[in-house]
């Protein structure tokens, strides 16, 4: 009697990328890596290609023909509309920065003001392009995690700022303001007023952590770095990731 030796059963943790055989199998795979590989780089160019265009169909009509290359040339120039802006931003920007520009730039500010509907709209979008542009800005280099929306459900969250107006004022936790985005639009979401101690604050940077709610999880930010590492104890909320203790690989202490 033949002894029955067992089935080797492929091992679940272990990923193939190796097409199977047959001829549509390969072509399946083939144009799924192509796909892969073609489409973010597609994307990336058309939507930069579109963005230009409008800056030069909405600017090129504005230059003065005597000073437009395009006037003396069989061919338009891609991209001259957006040199244009960019030189124009510049000027007005060295232009406000001396004693004349701020002078006359507070006389503008003052005819808004005037304005009941207009001073809100422009004080709103000045505050928020300030704090964006603004590269000593402490407000946008902190990534927290939030228990949201309940207890025990973390979501990823980014500091704008400390609380020190009427809502500090009136609560006696420390108050910090949290902008939590959505998923796969982080332009949009929610502004938390968050006690300082919830909060668990993270070594990722912002454009990590934007990477990470765009992909809904799909891009890890720590790939490619040691994933070996282990928590020994809890993370202690109004703390960073590198303040945890952690366990090195190889280490002989076994974990609780």
């Amino acid at each position: 009697m033949s002894e029955n030796t067992p089935e080797e059963t492929p091992d679940e943790n272990e990923i193939s990328l190796v097409p199977r055989n047959g001829l549509l199998s390969k072509i399946r795979y083939y144009f799924l890596t192509g796909l892969v590989v073609a489409a973010p780089i597609g994307i990336t160019a058309y939507l930069a290609w579109a963005f230009i265009d409008t800056i030069d169909r909405n600017v090129t009509p504005l230059i003065p023909k005597a000073y437009n290359p395009e006037t003396y040339l069989p061919f338009g120039i891609p991209g001259f509309g957006l040199v244009i802006v960019i030189l124009f931003l510049t000027v007005l920007g060295a232009l406000t920065a001396n004693l004349f520009g701020r002078a006359f730039l507070r006389f503008g500010e003052k005819l808004l003001n005037r304005m009941p509907i207009v001073r809100s709209i422009y004080h709103t979008l000045k505050q928020i392009f300030e704090t964006v542009v603004a590269q000593n800005a402490e407000s946008f280099k902190d990534v927290v995690l939030v228990e949201y929306p309940r207890r025990g459900i973390w979501a990823i969250a980014f500091v704008t700022s400390e609380n020190k107006g009427e809502i500090q004022n009136r609560l006696e936790n420390e108050i910090i303001n949290v902008f939590l985005p959505t998923t796969p639009n982080p332009t949009s979401g929610f502004l938390l007023f968050v006690p300082k101690r919830d909060l668990i604050y993270l070594d990722m940077s912002p454009d990590e952590g934007v990477k990470y709610v765009i992909s809904a999880g799909l891009v890890d930010p720590n790939n490619g770095k040691d994933q070996n590492l282990q928590k020994r104890s809890r993370p202690v909320k109004g703390s960073r990731i590198s303040d945890w203790n952690i366990e090195k690989p190889g280490s002989d202490e076994e974990l609780p």
